[in-house]
């Protein structure tokens, strides 16, 4: 075919798109609508790319073998943006993925190095100083989507000392302030071109300026070592989970901590039935103890991918890479199991009620209240009582139909989740994921009944953010509820 004007070539972004990317696939079937907006917005998206990343990305796609794969290429395209690379993060482990295109972002969660070694040491030895006392490997361990992870060692005691620095790499800053710079302009193309597809008017502008402000965080170094000591302070003596100590050389532009010898826990050899107790234990430790606790606000580790958890040679998880974080404020958690109570009667009403207490704004739409319906017919159909899965999977519907005022701690939340319950289920853990989740809050419930006696029965000042008063009208719902569940089962066609 000879090009036109109009005509994709491979030196275009609609070209690249064209020539054997399989970009849409990125979301399941569930999501086939928006797989035609999600290709134009990547189009887009490279298209604004300063000339000289484009072409490199251009030169890459030529260079692979003529019968690479569509995912083999969308791997390689996705891991030259700092932005595109944190998506296939994020959905790499996802179950409703072609299984080849699952294999190959997996590659994404930690990559061989091909940093520019002389640059990286450079600045690291310029960070640390001639008197740090620290040897320097002279290749790099791992890359992810922002930094790289270098080798070091000390002496201590007649001892030879191990850890990695985390340092960022070369120019990726930059990289980033160039795609950051891209997404207000995206936003305005995604409201038009999702009105020409016919897909509902979502916030984008809101949840692109959210998605920035996250980005903005994966290269402070120093913010992360703040939420590396409360993330360790916070999982102290847990029997599954730690977070690697930090050493004395961290510096706002360097992670300095103890190294970990082990694998990707998803790819681990695990013995029968370890994968599940790791799993459970992967749920308490990083959700259900933050989310169980009576603090102001509670602190989650916000990017859950398979790259960050390593399985320690002593059985325990490390949890890696805490620059990204989400924190839900007690009455947000207050508002989330006051859904679930609302749910486990099966009153809508309440529901919304929630979700408004959540921040959901236009509660008495009648797309509102359809995906609410919807919800609860879904859970009557499983046989199951709320869970996280429920309740996130009803916020995902409430955001498609363009809900707006959840805010990007939450969203920052529910992409954790989203990332930790692909390995859960690679984990064979997936199925259960709500039951530590259930067992820690119960725990807590059984142990606040002495408090309970001498509270007012409207406080809901305890770790699992229900007053008395809530229990006691839980409790009066059970028939109520039964006839509801009754109503929708013999309702269902």
């Amino acid at each position: 075919m000879i090009p036109t004007p109009d005509t994709p070539t491979p030196d275009t972004p609609a070209g690249l798109l064209d020539d054997g990317l399989d970009i849409g696939a990125l979301l399941p079937d569930a999501l086939a609508a928006w797989r035609p907006l999600l290709v134009e917005a990547i189009g887009f998206f490279l298209e604004h790319l300063p000339a000289p990343r484009l072409e490199a990305i251009v030169a890459e796609q030529l260079a692979l073998d003529g019968e690479a794969s569509a995912a083999v290429r969308a791997a390689a395209l996705l891991a030259h943006c700092p932005t595109l690379h944190k998506l296939g993060q994020v959905v790499a482990r996802q179950p409703a993925l072609h299984p080849a295109l699952r294999r190959q972002l997996q590659t994404l969660e930690s990559m061989p190095p091909s940093a520019d070694m002389d640059a990286l040491l450079h600045h690291v030895r310029t960070q640390l100083g001639p008197q740090s006392g620290l040897r320097l490997a002279d290749s790099a361990l791992a890359q992810g989507s922002v930094a790289v992870v270098l080798p070091c060692s000390w002496r201590q005691d007649g001892q030879v000392l191990e850890g990695v620095l985390k340092v960022l790499k070369p120019g990726i800053a930059r990289h980033l302030a160039e795609e950051l710079a891209i997404l207000p302009a995206l936003a305005t193309f995604l409201e038009h071109r999702a009105e020409a597809l016919g897909l509902p008017g979502i916030d984008y502008r809101g949840h692109i300026a959210s998605a920035s402000r996250l980005l903005q965080q994966e290269i402070r170094l120093d913010r992360e070592q703040a939420n590396m000591r409360a993330a360790s302070a916070l999982l102290d003596a847990d029997a599954t989970v730690f977070v690697p100590a930090l050493l004395p050389w961290c510096t706002p532009e360097l992670t300095a901590m103890a190294r970990v010898d082990g694998p990707k826990l998803a790819d681990a050899a695990l013995r029968p039935g370890q994968g599940r107790s790791l799993g459970h234990g992967l749920v308490a430790a990083l959700l259900a103890r933050p989310f169980w606790s009576a603090a102001d606000d509670a602190l989650f580790h916000g990017d859950l991918h398979g790259g960050n958890l390593l399985l320690a040679p002593d059985g325990r998880i490390a949890a890696l890479d805490w620059s990204l974080t989400a924190s839900l404020s007690k009455p947000q958690r207050e508002a989330l199991v006051a859904i679930a109570l609302a749910a486990l009667a099966l009153d809508e009403a309440r529901i919304v009620d929630g979700l408004a207490a959540l921040g959901l704004r236009d509660t008495h739409g009648a797309a509102i209240t359809a995906q609410v319906a919807a919800a609860l017919d879904a859970l009557v159909r499983s046989g199951r009582p709320p869970g996280f899965d429920w309740l996130l999977r009803l916020l995902d519907a409430l955001a498609l139909q363009g809900a707006a005022g959840f805010g990007e701690q939450l969203a920052a939340f529910r992409k954790s989740w989203l990332s930790l319950s692909g390995v859960l289920h690679d984990l064979g853990a997936g199925a259960q994921a709500d039951l530590p989740l259930i067992d820690v809050g119960l725990q807590r419930f059984m142990g606040e009944w002495p408090a309970r006696l001498v509270t007012a029965p409207d406080s809901r000042a305890f770790a699992t953010h229900v007053s008395t008063a809530d229990l006691i009208h839980t409790a009066a719902q059970a028939w109520p509820a039964s006839l509801r569940y009754w109503t929708r089962l013999l309702a269902r066609p």
